[in-house]
This record gives C-alpha cells, structure tokens and sequence, in this order.
C-alpha cells in the first residue's frame, strides 16, 4: 500500500478557508486518525485526497505518483483510492457478492478472477459464506464489514475511511474498532481515519492528527498527544483536561516548578520552557483530593460506576474547573470545600 504526502494543501470556499496550508505525511502502511470537532475541516481533507474536490494551493502524492497540484488533477476513479463511508451505500437489491463485486463490474472484470477476489475481499473482512445474502439480512456491523470488502476488492494503494462508525450504537462500535485494528494488522493497509470520536482515534491510529480552523496543529501517537498536548486547543479537546493559567517559578530537569493559585506544584514540560505566565493542562489522574493543595469547592458531582466525577472550581482560579475521580466512601456535596493536590500535569509549550 503506498503512502501519503500533502504539502502546503489549501481549500477555499469564497473567502473561507476549509483547509489551509495543511502539511502531513503518512507513511506507508501507517494507521493515521484525523481527528477534530465539526467544522474543522477534517471531511474536505478527506474529499481532497480523494480527488473529489479540487486542492487550490499545495500538492498531494500518493506513493510516488502527484495526483493534486492546482495545475494538476488526477480524477477520483484512477487514483487508486478505496472509501469507506458511514451510510454504507450499499445496494438493497444486490446481494453481498453483488455489492463486493460492483467496482469490478464496472471495471469489466468478470469470470474466474472476479469470483476469486470477491471471494477473497469477503474471507479478508471476516464474511465468507455471507455473498448470496442480500444487506437488509445483516446486522450494522456486518454490512460495514461488506463496504470494507467492496472498497479493498479494488486492491486500492490508500484507504480512507470517514467517520465508519458513526452509525452504529455503542457496544457494536467497540467490536467493529477490534475489527478495523484486526483488518490493518492483517492487510498492512494505509489507512486515514476521519472521526469526531476521540476514544476510536486512541484506540485505533498509530498516530492522531488533530485539526482546528482548517489546519493541523499537532500530529503524534495517542499517548504523547494525551500527555503532552502542544496547543490550548489540544489540551481541552483531548480527554478531560483542564487548562489553567500557571505561572512558572523555575525549571530544572524537563519538570518545572509552577504557581497554581494558592499553591505550586511541580509539572512536565518541554527542554527550553522558561519561568513566567504560562498554560497548564490538569488530568483527572494527576489530581488527588486532600493534601496542601489547592483550596477549591465542588462544582458538581456525577457518579459513573465504580467511580464519582467530581468538578471543582479553585478558590483562586474562578474561571477554571478541574476534572477529579474518587473512588469508593463518602462522597462531597456540591458546594463542598475541598483541598485538591497536583501530583501530575504537562506546561504547554508557548506558542511561536
């Protein structure tokens, strides 16, 4: 499977940017999340690598091959692309083997090498034996199983998928996330994954590029961009984070010592952060009730099985709300004092 370039890639419509200057690099059978809230630009990021929207500045190349320049643009049927919609868009009156086998037909591909690599497409996808079904006899997740075959029958250089699971409830969506990550382990598939969903994004991508206002401002795998957030807006988006305005006394050993309100605390931060007004990302597990620590009172108390969400508001920081977990006994009331300790937390680095 071949991989993915795009440098400097814009979109506009009228004045608006869609995507701007947008520059990423997926490698070569990489699993790469694109993920954003609505409006970011994320599914005319999609319909650009595609080929079914027109790139305006920057280029994109597929393996070795430029497919968009403003000069130049390679139709979306002969860029070798495979899509995997949300709706499925699959024939009622076709059977499974029928809707598989579409793009084929349309290719005149038929006989013997049309029933072999239908066949193969639904063995890969976990569905053989499913081909003389028609799809109102499937569940969800099986029929977005049949749009995965009938995108990889193809044998596409790149595979996009846009938001895949959208449409299916909550425990499916789970068992359809072991099956995508299932698929790219067995294909070695290059795979870009659009979604709002955080929690597939962590589950599933080698690595997550989250957009805002038309650009990407971080790219990086799940775990670093959960703990070392580059922007305010990544810090917010991703997990529950709280971000509050710190001031930074001193830095020794990439772990800085930091006013928060009432009290100091030490944090991680990045080689080079130097001391004065700063922002600060706070996770729920890097927040522990009780201690020396901030003087705050309980905004609201959510109980969420085996655990209470509590989010409390720091006497010196009103503007702010810290995200808390407390496990088993008593349980504060909102209104409630509390004292709040940080044993854990992440500077974002100043912005250049």
């Amino acid at each position: 499977m071949a991989g993915l370039v795009l440098d400097g890639v814009t979109k506009r419509f009228g004045q608006a940017a869609a995507v701007d200057r947008v520059g990423l690099a997926v490698a070569n059978g990489e699993f790469l999340a694109v993920l954003g809230p609505s409006g970011c630009g994320k599914t005319t990021l999609l319909r650009l690598i595609a080929g079914f929207e027109q790139v305006d500045g920057g280029s994109i190349t597929i393996g070795d091959r430029l497919v968009s320049a403003p000069r130049h643009h390679v139709p979306a049927e002969r860029r070798r692309v495979g899509i995997v919609f949300q709706s499925y868009a699959l024939w009622p009156h076709l059977t499974v083997a029928g809707n598989v086998g579409y793009p084929l037909t349309v290719a005149g591909i038929r006989g013997q090498a049309y029933e072999a690599r239908v066949d193969a497409a639904l063995d890969l996808v976990g569905l053989a034996g499913y081909g003389a079904r028609r799809p109102a006899e499937l569940s969800g997740g099986q029929r977005q199983r049949v749009a995965l075959a009938r995108c990889l029958v193809m044998e596409p250089s790149l595979v996009l998928l846009d938001e895949p699971l959208a449409n299916l409830d909550v425990h499916l969506r789970a068992s359809m996330e072991d099956e995508f990550a299932a698929f790219h382990a067995k294909t070695g598939a290059t795979m870009v994954y659009i979604t709002h969903d955080q929690a597939e994004a962590m589950a599933l991508a080698d690595r997550i590029a989250v957009m805002d206002g038309g650009r990407i401002v971080q790219v990086a795998p799940p775990r670093s961009l959960y703990a070392e957030p580059e922007t305010p807006m990544v810090a917010g988006f991703i997990g529950k984070g709280a971000v509050v305005e710190v001031t930074v006394l001193e830095v020794e050993d990439a772990r800085a010592l930091v006013r928060i309100g009432d009290a100091t605390a030490r944090l991680r931060c990045r080689a080079g952060t130097t001391a004065g007004p700063a922002l600060a990302c706070l996770r729920p597990e890097g927040l522990v009730p009780g201690g020396e620590g901030l003087a705050a009172t309980v905004r609201r108390a959510t109980y969420k099985g085996g655990a209470t969400s509590l989010e409390v508001v720091p006497d010196a920081l009103p503007d702010a709300s810290l995200p808390l977990l407390i496990g088993d006994g008593p349980v504060p009331e909102p209104g409630a004092p509390l004292r709040v300790s940080v044993r854990d937390g992440w500077v974002i680095p100043a912005a250049r």
